[in-house]
């Protein structure tokens, strides 16, 4: 009986095997699936390309009602600090990225502006990428973002500020951070030169 079935089972595979044309060169192309391998996301409408973390929409803090922030801060760069667990991105001004030139020292020369103070954030209601945006003080009502850029770490960024920051601003501090290659093409391209 075994016999039989294993009879059976390779007549079948004999006569599907037989009656199988391969294809030809030309139809080959159709049966293989085309797979693109790309290192690029699918856009999606709230989808941050420059963070492979959560889309902004769930990192997205909320704006309190009174539009300020008090507390002592982290600094994680030169423009952006976090209150609690909100991060504020400095209005008006644009600093070099932890990892390039002048980074590490921008962000230690926040360190040392902020270090044990309790700072006020007055914000403006805008949103950039997962941060909230505003203008921050120290206790004695001192601008945290006209005294970075009165380091020469920073830059004002007159297409947000409309040069507010531009006198603070030492002679030279463009040139060294590069005419702001780092950040806004608004540094890059204004009226403004050295």
């Amino acid at each position: 009986m075994e016999f039989i079935l294993l009879l059976i089972a390779v007549a079948v595979v004999w006569i599907i095997w037989t009656s199988f044309d391969p294809p030809t060169p030309s139809q080959r192309h159709r049966l293989k699936p085309k797979i693109r391998y790309t290192n690029r996301r699918k856009p999606q409408s709230d989808w941050n390309p420059y963070s492979d973390r959560k889309p902004r929409s769930e990192n997205l803090p909320p704006i309190p009602a009174d539009l300020r922030l008090q507390g002592k801060a982290y600094i994680i760069d030169g423009d952006t600090i976090r209150i609690g667990k909100t991060k504020i991105r400095l209005a008006g001004i644009d600093a070099p990225e932890i990892d390039m030139p002048y980074g590490q020292k921008s962000k230690w020369a926040m360190v040392a502006i902020c270090k044990g103070q309790v700072i006020t954030a007055e914000l403006d209601g805008e949103r950039s990428y997962d941060r909230l945006v505003g203008t921050c003080y120290l206790p004695d009502g001192r601008d945290i973002g006209a005294e970075i850029i009165k380091e020469g770490l920073a830059l004002d960024l007159p297409h947000f500020s409309d040069g507010k920051y531009r006198q603070f601003e030492p002679e030279g501090a463009r040139r060294r951070l590069g005419y702001g290659k780092f950040g806004h093409s608004s540094i890059n391209h204004n009226k403004y030169t050295c």
